[in-house]
Formats: C-alpha cells, structure tokens, sequence
C-alpha cells in the first residue's frame, strides 16, 4: 500500500513538472524567464521547455503592435493660447527583457513622455502656428520620444496628433473677435461707398458746372456776335440790344407756354408798345 502511494506521488510529481517545463507560447507574444529570480531569456512562439522549479515564466508579453492613447490635455502656446489636444502612438516591443527591467511600466512611461513632450513642443509655438503644422508637431514628437523608448525595449511605429482645438474660452474670445473684425470690415466698406458716391456726385456737379459755364460763355459770345451784326446793318447803337433783348423774352414766355404745368403767361403790358417803337426806328432809319 505505501508502495503504492509512493507511485502515486511519484506520478503526480512527473506531471506537475512535465506541466512547468513545457510551454506553448502563442504567436504575437514572448514570454520572459527568470532563473532563480534572474533574467535567464526570452520564450519565441512555440513549444519550449524550462527547467521545473529552478527557471519560472516571470511575464508574458506581447508583440504585436500596441495603441496607446494619450488622454486629452491643455496646453499654453507661447502667445499664451489655450489650447486643447490628444493623440495617439502605435508601439511595438522589440526587447521584451527591457521593457520588464527598463521601466516599471512602460505603457504609462511613454504616455506620460508624449503628454509632456508635446506640451513642450506646443508652448514654443504660436496659436496660428499649432493649428496649422500638425504633420510638423508629428514627426517632431516622434523624434523627440524614439531614443528613450529605444531604452525600454520599444519601437515607436507612429505618433498621430487626434485633435488640436482652442479650448471652449478660446473658441468663444475668437468667434466674437471674427464678429468684431466682420463688422469692422463692412463699416469700411459701407464707408467706402458713400465716399466713392459722394466723390462722383461731386465730380457730376463739377462736369456739369464747367458744362453750365461753357455754354454761357457759348452763348455771351453768340449774343455779343448777333449784336455785332445787327449793329452792322443797323446804325444804332440801342436798337440793337433792345431788339436781342426781345427776342430772348420772346423765346422764354414761348418755353413757359409748352410747359405741362404752366397755366398762366405773363408779360409786360407795354410790351406791343415796345416792339412797335423798336420796328419804327427800323423803319425811320
């Protein structure tokens, strides 16, 4: 009987360290053993063995590509902006012995490393100048974290900036900014407007002025030539004038008749007395 209990144990013994000393270790990780509390090496993918009781699996880690999300912060430009922004970086473990010995967590070592990395890259640039260069902030992040992570055994595929937006406060100073320039800028040009009308209503008034003066000046000269005719062929110096006089007042009560809102002409009562006195002296001479 205690014979057979030795066997049993003895049995039970052979599996237990045939359990400890064969692994399988699944693709896309890598298992890191340490023999007597000692780093000893690093399990590929596959059935491996280990020594029972002397060697033990300390960490199983993966290596496949990793995402590892960089929560949301805000950051102060160098024209003291708030901003907002987050990203992402996509790892790879390389060397699973460092990332287990290099750091004591090296997810949150290298969030922690881009968080303040970009906020350092960020304060040396302006509001305008963050907005708008983020494949720039990209690669220089990326070259900023590459040696330290290279440390602790990972390799930093990428490093994608999500978002980077002027905080809630921000976004609110410049909406009412952008308003305030808008209005500013239609008050310039509705200044600008009048200023052009009034110069062309001026311009108008002044065309039509030298326009007015040329034709008076047209018509002195016209009137001082029709007197020098007249005064040519009629040997009086009054006569003349009285008789272009005349005519010009004829002309006009004629004008005033055609108008539509006329309703009365009036003339001087001597009138016909004049012009016989005019066409007698015509006749006397």
């Amino acid at each position: 009987m205690e014979a057979l209990n030795i066997v049993i144990l003895l049995t039970i013994a052979v599996v237990v360290t045939l359990y400890k000393g064969i692994n399988i270790v699944p693709q896309g990780e890598e298992w890191v053993v340490e023999r007597l509390g000692k780093f000893s090496r690093t399990l590929k993918p596959g059935l491996n063995l280990i020594i029972p009781y002397i060697e033990a699996v300390r960490q199983k880690i993966s290596t496949r590509d990793i995402i590892l999300d960089i929560p949301q912060q805000e950051v102060i430009t160098k024209d003291n902006a708030v901003i907002v922004t987050n990203a992402v970086t996509f790892l790879r473990v390389t060397k699973p012995e460092n990332a287990l010995y290099g750091v004591e967590n090296f997810k949150l070592a290298i969030q922690q490393l881009v968080m303040t990395t970009l906020r350092s890259i960020l304060g040396e640039m302006s509001l305008d100048e963050a907005l708008s260069n983020r494949e720039h902030i990209k690669t220089k992040l990326k070259d900023a974290i590459i040696d330290d992570v290279a440390d602790w055994g990972v390799t930093v595929k990428s490093v994608e900036i999500q978002d980077i937006n002027p905080s809630p406060s921000m976004q609110k100073a410049m909406e009412q900014q952008a308003a305030a320039e808008r209005e500013r800028r239609a008050v310039e040009t509705m200044a600008e407007g009048n200023k052009n009308a009034a110069i062309l209503e001026a311009d108008g008034k002044l065309a039509s002025a030298e326009r007015e003066a040329k034709a008076q000046i047209t018509l002195a000269n016209a009137s001082a030539e029709a007197i020098k005719m007249i005064s040519e062929n009629i040997q009086d110096k009054e006569l003349p004038a009285m008789f272009l006089l005349g005519d010009r007042y004829i002309n006009s009560l004629e004008q005033i008749s055609k108008s539509d809102n006329s309703k009365f002409v009036i003339y001087p009562a001597d009138l016909q007395g004049a012009i016989k006195g005019m066409l007698g002296n015509v006749f006397k001479k």
